[in-house]
Formats: C-alpha cells, structure tokens, sequence
C-alpha cells in the first residue's frame, strides 16, 4: 500500500485545473484521531419576525383552518421534528433589538400592534401587503409561543435580548418571566396567565445582535462596557445561563479584540458564547459589500456566481481559526466557544414564494451543496464550534422551508439537514482529502476552489461519512480509505439534480429530494461516483 505521506505529495501535483475527464479523488477518514464531538446545537435555527417568517410561515393561529397545533402550522412541527433541531434563536436578528418582549405578554386580544423593524425595508416587493402583521406585528406570537415551539420539536430555546433600545432591568426580568419558580413572583403568575405554569427554563441567551450595527452602531469599546453592565447581575433560578456575545461581522477580528481587552475578566467570566456572522453572497457585476446591493439572481446564476458563493462559504474556516486565535489572545484555556448564530446564503429579491416573504428567496442544489459545505467546515472545527444558527427556518433567507396559506414545501437545504443528522452528538473524525482543484474565471482573473468537501464522525461502530461535489458540471470518482476501522457494509444517499438550479416550489415540492445510490466495497475501499453540484451521505458500519 502507498504510505499517506506519499500519496497525498503526489496527490498535490494534481492540483490542477479541471478539464472534461474525470480525474480520481481520495478521502482518508483517520477513526483514530477524533477531533472534538460534534454538539448537536451545530444544527440550530433561527426565527425572526421578519415578512413572513412568523406570521403565515409559523404561525396561523388557533382558530385557523390550516392544520395546527395550538397556532403553529402542524406541516412544519413534524417536518421540523424529523432533523432534530437542538436549538432554535428567536426573536432576530435586527427585529431583537427593537422588541419589547412584555408586548407578547397576555390576552392576544389585548397585545399591543408594534411597527416591525423591517417596515421600510428596501427590498420588499411592489406588490407585497403592506398593511399585515409583516409591518405590523399583532404580539400574538410571544415568549411562551416561541417556546412551544421549541418544545413541540425538542430544541432549547435562545432568545436575544433587547440591548439598544431597553434597559438592563428588563433584561434579567425577562429572565424571571421565563425561569422563575411557579407562583414565586409576579412575572411568574404573568407566565401562568399566558398558559405556562412550570418554568420555562431557558439557558441561551444573546447579549443584544449586531450590536456594531442595527443593534446599536456601538463601538467595540461601548459594547463591551454595556455588556458588563447587563450581565453584572443575572438570578439564575437554578438553571445555567449561557450567556451570548455580539460578535464581528464576519471576521472582524478587531471588533472581537477590542471587545475581549475592554471587558475583562469580569465581562469574560460570563461569557458562554461568542456569536458571529456570515452571509455568503452571490455577487453580481461589481464587487459591492453593501448588504442590498451587488448580489445575483438565486435561481438565473452562470458560472462565476455559482462559484463565487461556495467561495465565499468557503471562507467561513478561516473565520473559526482567526477568530479562534483572536478569542484566544485573552481566554487561553478557551472556555469561550463560538456561536455562528447567523449564517446561509443571501441572493438578489426576485425569486420570494409570495410578495409578503421579504428576503424570501428560492433554494437551489447549490443552496444545498453550500450548506453541506458549512456544516463540513464545522465538523472539522468540533472543539471551537458550540453552536450554529442557519438564517432563517421558513420564508426567508436560506431557508428550510416555504409556507404560505394551505401550502407547504420542504427546500434543497432542508434535505441537507436530514442526511447530516446522524452527525449529531457523534465524535468528528479527522479526514484528508486529496482532490484535483477547481479553476474558474472571476472577473478579470481566475478563482479557484476545492472539488471535495467532506466530513466524517463515528458514533460506536456507525460511521458517517459525508461528500460534496462542488463542481457544478463535472461527476468525481471518489475512492475512501478508512484507516483504524474495517468497513463491513456501506450505503448511500444521495441529493442531486441534472440541473444545479434544480428546486423546490409549492407547484413542484419534490423536484429535488434524497434517493439511494449505488456505492462499492472492495478490499476495504469504499467507492463513489459523486454527480455534480451534490450531496451524498455514506453509511459504514465497521466490522
């Protein structure tokens, strides 16, 4: 047999551009080298009253006549069931900090109407509604529902509180509403009036969102400084509070510095989280950063954009490590994880499933191959990753799902998450992977990105085994050599289209979803034929 070291020197010289042949790809899954376990809130959520991600994607109301377990829709609770979502993050996002949490308080008939954040939003559609609870938000949709719906699905709820525009007071009242002992306060009676005796018992909580923009536009320094004055004093009615920071937009490292030095040990001590932010954008034409400008069609992208967005997904490893060794500059022992509580894809307005859903947008296999690729990249960084939030769950972003009156439809990302999650809780392996590069022109000059990603965890004798082709024409044969471990039986599935624009409609629900494919076990070595632009999850067990 090669020895590893020889095979993947000569594995490098074929970093080379791709042509029309199909060059062979190796994976090295090492059982004996785990990397960390892979926390089953890597595969979290997030919820914000944002068009129609609330009111029509989640809730409908008791009295609807669209199926629904106390007003949230019932599609959604068992489609969401199924990929075991660990936590989800609510109410934003931007709406956070300008919600009032005791607005979702009492009677639905006696909540107060509030202007949403998103009111004058640039990029909503001519012909949208503008008089619904998108811009109006009713209340009927507070605390006590969002939990719900954390129960009904088996996720810890994560809420974000209020930073710019509430006192600190508020913030650990909050805290009492939702975890103090029944009857004990009055907050307590107030929870019990809105239909929840027991406590709520809610550990995640976000120390304002973005506060470097919509959250406030503080400075590094001025945060750090609100964030000790919020946490100074916290009632913990026996439940472990893990407390979130705001984070950098993406790898802003001097944000995550200047915030580390000013808050100190009696800011860092409390500190559970560090959250942090990361859109991948499908860049068209110039090559703007401004979040409403510059970004191409989700569906009608060439070649470049299909590229450039893996890319930029793609960045997301270098973000954990610098930001991990930012973190570390003050917190060696590293008891401060990170918390990438937003994160997807962002395209150009066009594609939205009705005119209500603002930043809806269609899902794609390149969608889908992003997410596999981030979900990767969080596997192989176990040890430094706590917590991850996709933006958002329904309507909106890089979502899982479209929901709108009587109809209902599960995305190309969705799918993803149901063949990830046999990862969760399982111990993350170290994997190599030696692949021929992609090359591709990018403006004036030429991009290049890895053909493979790919991540591995074993959970007792289950391995787990996942490969993405990014390449969006070409097929790779893929060769997988587990070291440690003999495969006794393997099987595959497989997300995959002729078309990388291939996707899901209400029209078309199930135009893109999983199938069994084929894959070979010979002397040990499993072997795959990846189609383009997809997904695919191997099942060893090992003898």
């Amino acid at each position: 047999m090669m020895k590893r070291r020889s095979f993947l020197t000569s594995a490098a010289a074929l970093s080379l551009p791709l042509r029309a042949q199909e060059p062979a790809a190796r994976i090295d899954v090492m059982i004996g080298e785990p990397v960390g376990r892979i926390a089953p809130e890597v595969y979290g959520h997030f919820v914000e009253h944002l068009g129609a991600v609330v009111y029509d994607g989640i809730w409908v109301g008791e009295k609807s006549k669209i199926a629904n377990e106390r007003g949230l829709r019932k599609a959604l609770l068992d489609a969401l069931r199924a990929v075991k979502p660990a936590v989800i993050r609510w109410p934003g996002g931007c709406f956070a900090d300008q919600y009032d949490w005791r607005d979702g308080t009492g009677p639905h008939a006696q909540r107060p109407v509030r202007t949403n954040f998103w009111v004058d939003s640039r990029e909503w559609a001519k012909q949208a509604r503008r008089d619904g609870p998108e811009n109006f938000d009713p209340n009927h949709f507070g605390t006590v529902e969002f939990v719900r719906l954390c129960r009904e699905t088996g996720a810890a709820p994560y809420l974000a509180a209020n930073l710019r525009s509430l006192p600190a007071q508020d913030f650990w009242r909050w805290i009492e509403y939702c975890n103090s002992p029944a009857g004990s306060t009055t907050l307590a009676r107030q929870r019990e009036a809105d239909g929840e005796r027991e406590p709520l018992n809610v550990s995640y909580w976000g120390v304002g969102n973005e506060s470097w923009g919509c959250g406030g536009n503080f400075t590094a320094e001025e945060y750090a400084v609100e964030f000790r004055r919020f946490t100074a004093w916290t009632p913990s009615y026996g439940v472990r509070l893990a407390l979130i920071g705001s984070g950098p937009n993406s790898d802003n490292r001097a944000w995550t510095r200047r915030f580390f030095e000013r808050a100190g040990g009696a800011g860092l001590g409390k500190l559970w989280g560090w959250g942090a932010h990361h859109y991948s954008w499908n860049v068209s034409g110039g090559r703007t950063r401004n979040w409403f400008e510059g970004k191409g069609d989700a569906v009608l992208y060439q070649e470049e954009q299909y590229y450039e967005l893996l890319r930029e997904g793609n960045d997301m490893e270098s973000l954990i490590r610098s930001q991990w060794g930012v973190m570390g500059e003050y917190d060696p022992q590293h008891r401060v994880k990170l918390a990438i509580d937003e994160w997807g894809s962002w395209h150009a307005p066009g594609t939205e499933p009705f005119p209500e859903a603002l930043l809806g947008q269609q899902n794609t296999m390149r969608d889908a191959v992003l997410a596999a690729l981030s979900f990767d990249i969080f596997h192989r960084h176990a040890e430094k990753v706590a917590m991850t939030n996709i933006a958002q769950l329904v309507n909106c972003l890089q979502s899982l799902f479209f929901a709108h009156e009587d109809k209902f439809a599960l995305t190309p990302t969705y799918h993803v998450f149901a063949m990830y999650a046999p990862h969760q809780g399982a111990q993350a392996l170290r994997t190599e992977i030696a692949a021929p590069s992609i090359s591709y022109r990018r403006g004036e000059g030429t991009g290049m990105l890895p053909r493979l990603s790919s991540s591995a965890s074993l959970d007792d004798k289950r391995l787990t085994v996942c490969v993405s082709n990014l390449h969006m024409t070409e097929a790779a044969e893929v060769e997988i050599r587990v070291h440690g471990g003999r495969p006794g039986k393997v099987e595959a599935l497989a997300l995959a289209a002729p078309d990388p624009r291939a996707h899901n409609s209400f029209e078309a629900p199930r135009s893109v979803e999983p199938r069994a494919a084929k894959a070979e076990l010979a002397a040990g070595v499993v072997r795959y034929r990846c189609p383009a632009a997809s997904v695919t999850r191997l099942t060893v067990e090992l003898g």
